[in-house]
């Protein structure tokens, strides 16, 4: 029990640690969150500061959700406690203790919860949804398509209650995070991938 307390408060230590904001400062000295959307992750890092930064801390938003399931898998003692701790690290990103509690909207550390947990389900929620982000150059739409996605793929392919319970918290936490963004894409003025803000 108290490994498994562990794990999931080291899983939301990890998730908290905003690389979006780490980054931002680092290459140009400002608040990520300042700047663009005014979200801290990575397509607003892309839209800022450029596609190198943006790819960097995409991928190390993706390892956070990784990191986070194995700790669970590793100390935790039931078949909950990988998925605990990955929805830890997504909470990490979207409240971030180390950054008053102001982060991102979490679906690239979702994607490597997700992916760890039930990689075909994601994968096949990926596609549909990179497709999506192809068509239309909306990052928004294709992130809500991926969560929508995954508990109907889960049902689908890979069923545990866990598993399940993970992707309908993990689609509740992404259209919370995106109600601005849906209320954008529903008037038709949501930001375009590769579209200066406000075009």
């Amino acid at each position: 029990m108290l490994l498994d307390i562990v794990a999931v408060v080291l899983s939301y230590l990890i998730g908290s640690v905003s690389f979006s904001i780490v980054i931002a400062k680092w290459v140009k000295g400002i608040d990520i969150r300042q700047h663009g959307s005014g979200n801290a992750g990575a397509t607003n890092t892309l839209r800022v500061l450029g596609k190198g930064p943006g790819i960097f801390v995409f991928s190390l938003d993706i390892a956070k959700g990784i990191l986070s399931v194995y700790l669970g898998n590793t100390l935790g003692s039931n078949g909950w406690i990988p998925v605990v701790c990955g929805l830890a690290a997504i909470v990490g990103h979207n409240w971030p203790i180390w950054f008053k509690f102001k982060g991102g909207k979490g679906i690239a550390t979702t994607i490597g919860v997700i992916a760890t947990l039930a990689f075909f389900p994601a994968l096949y929620a990926g596609i549909i949804a990179i497709l999506a982000i192809v068509l239309t150059r909306y990052v928004s739409l294709g992130s809500l398509i991926f969560a929508g996605l995954l508990p109907v793929f889960i049902l689908l392919f890979q069923f545990t209650w866990p598993l399940l319970s993970a992707a309908l918290a993990i689609a509740i936490f992404a259209f919370v995070r995106h109600r601005t963004n849906i209320v954008k894409l529903i008037q038709g003025t949501e930001n375009k991938l590769g579209a200066k803000k406000g075009a």
